[in-house]
């Protein structure tokens, strides 16, 4: 039945395009459509995880995929790497790197406090006094007209 009004409908309206041309266009609009929506994303996905790969050193410190915290040893030739987790150095586990989601570099989140800081610091806090003081003066100006 369904075939009977398709045909029906085909016979009564004149096509504006020839079919074969328009199923060829279709065809290449839904193989660029995947291609866009899947095998792009994909690929960027790919390279940025190849690079967190390439980016890891021993001494760096990692975040699992399962969310565990710890600090990469070794990476050994197969690709495997030793990780050890919180403070006892008997809990040392090898895992692909796969499961590695995110890779701190040793010694990035080290802060240093050091004198110019601190004398910069005194100064920000010298000029913030100051402010204050010019808006009471101004208050207390106001209030005595």
């Amino acid at each position: 039945m369904f075939m009977t009004l398709l045909e029906s409908a085909s016979n009564t309206a004149k096509p504006t395009m020839n079919s074969g041309m328009f199923w060829i266009f279709y065809i290449v609009l839904m193989l660029g459509m995947v291609y866009l929506l899947i095998i792009r994303p994909n690929k960027k996905q790919r390279k940025a995880q190849e690079d967190l790969h390439n980016a890891m050193e021993p001494g760096d410190t990692i975040m699992t995929t399962g969310g565990f915290y710890g600090t990469l040893l070794d990476i050994m030739e197969d690709g495997t790497v030793i990780v050890e987790f919180g403070n006892n150095k008997n809990c040392r586990i090898p895992m692909h790197p796969n499961a590695i989601a995110e890779v701190e570099k040793a010694g990035s989140a080290v802060v240093k406090d050091t004198e110019e800081e601190k004398k910069d610091d005194k100064k920000e806090s010298k000029k913030e006094e100051a402010t204050e003081d010019k808006k009471e003066e101004k208050k207390l100006g106001k209030a005595k007209k």
